[in-house]
């Protein structure tokens, strides 16, 4: 919480007293783009987020560090594909952070933007260009000025935008929305998706000429399901910064590792880093079994059934039967079955990266269903997206 004498100083809320009620948008809108501007100087970095670092000691992981190697130090296009929750986006920020400029990393994700406000957002507009427009805005695009522009998500850009992309990757110049005035831009574009291009270009959803543009060099991250040998090392990385973090200390036992390293991980390394701080909650400062595991992930993992070290959960499957075992002392069910659900919507809001109609779908639910069960469980993520 930033106390209220730092607010002040920084930001100018006491404009918003200044105003007369009734309250007029356009007099509101003013203030509201006074507080925004302020709060852009007031972040004068662009801060590396925990988790930038490529963790890993897999083949493929190591082929991927070498591939930013090559193509940091060039100002070639870069293209990230691969399943949502591999990393796509840690390493697009790799290769902004070996490739010298010195300009910020701005990221936007396409799919989680309206498609009538990614033109305003990517390339800024003049005032009075729309309603609500108060003043002009420089847009992303001249925000990552002498820096790196990440795109995620490109392959649900609206094909009216890719053609506008297109002319920026060609001219190296943006127009403001109302504006007829050409900006050059020094940008270092990234763009990452975990659509099939190619199949989106035959269903004519996607531009091909934009592919080949953006495809100058290709980097492709496989699943964590196919790079075993990374989930030790994420393992302890994760382990590490809640140490750091929050001063809490975890221990995995070799049951539980075997468990982790024979699971499919459909959320891939995000799905990995939940359960870590799940597990956190549920075995704060101690020790995790084999048991602590939710059971989804023991079943999965398709080892040594029968062995009751190996499968995780007292609340395991039968074996021949869709049942499962009932714990000798008994179970809360309203609770248990809470708590699965709130656990599901979890792993599908990470799986969407916060879109919370493809969540809703992910879990064969109406989006508005999705969305009183978000506020009833008081579930919050970072990249949360209403759309």
């Amino acid at each position: 919480m930033i106390a209220s004498k730092e607010l002040n100083k920084d930001f100018p809320w006491a404009r918003l007293h200044s105003l007369r009620y009734p309250v007029r948008l356009d007099a509101l809108g003013e203030v509201l783009e006074e507080i925004r501007a302020a709060r852009r100087k007031t972040d004068h970095s662009d801060p590396r987020p925990c988790g930038s670092d490529l963790i890993g000691d897999s083949a493929d992981t190591r082929f991927v560090r070498k591939l930013i190697e090559q193509v940091a130090p060039s100002l070639a296009t870069v293209l990230i594909t691969g399943e949502s929750g591999t990393g796509k986006e840690v390493v697009a920020r790799q290769i902004h952070e070996q490739s010298g400029r010195m300009g910020p990393f701005i990221a936007v994700n396409c799919g989680a933007i309206p498609e009538n406000l990614l033109e305003s957002e990517l390339f800024g507009h003049e005032r009075g260009a729309f309603t609500g427009a108060v003043s002009t805005r420089a847009g992303r695009f001249e925000q990552a000025s002498g820096g790196t522009f990440f795109l995620d998500e490109i392959g649900d850009m609206p094909t009216v935008m890719q053609v506008k992309l297109l002319r920026v990757l060609e001219e190296r110049v943006i127009e403001r929305v109302g504006s007829a005035t050409s900006i050059p831009v020094d940008v270092r574009l990234i763009a990452a998706t975990h659509r099939d291009l190619p199949q989106r270009i035959s269903a004519g959803e996607f531009r091909e000429d934009l592919y080949y543009r953006l495809s100058v060099f290709p980097i492709e991250i496989t699943p964590l399901r196919d790079r075993k040998e990374d989930i030790a090392p994420l393992v302890s990385e994760f382990i590490r910064r809640l140490e750091s973090e929050k001063s809490i200390s975890l221990q995995l036992t070799n049951e539980a590792m075997e468990v982790l390293e024979a699971y499919s991980w459909s959320g891939n390394v995000r799905e990995l880093a939940n359960l870590i701080e799940r597990l956190a909650v549920i075995r704060p400062n101690g020790r995790v079994g084999a048991r602590d595991l939710p059971w989804p992930i023991a079943e999965r993992g398709d080892l040594a059934a029968g062995d009751p070290e190996i499968v995780s959960s007292d609340l395991r499957p039968v074996e021949g039967s869709s049942a499962v075992h009932l714990p000798t002392d008994g179970l809360d069910l309203k609770k248990y079955l809470a708590q699965v659900e709130q656990d599901m919507i979890t792993q599908a809001l990470g799986d969407s990266e916060g879109v919370v109609q493809r969540a809703a779908e992910l879990l064969g639910i109406g989006r508005t269903t999705l969305v009183e069960k978000i506020k009833r469980y008081e579930l919050k993520s970072p990249k949360s997206k209403v759309n």
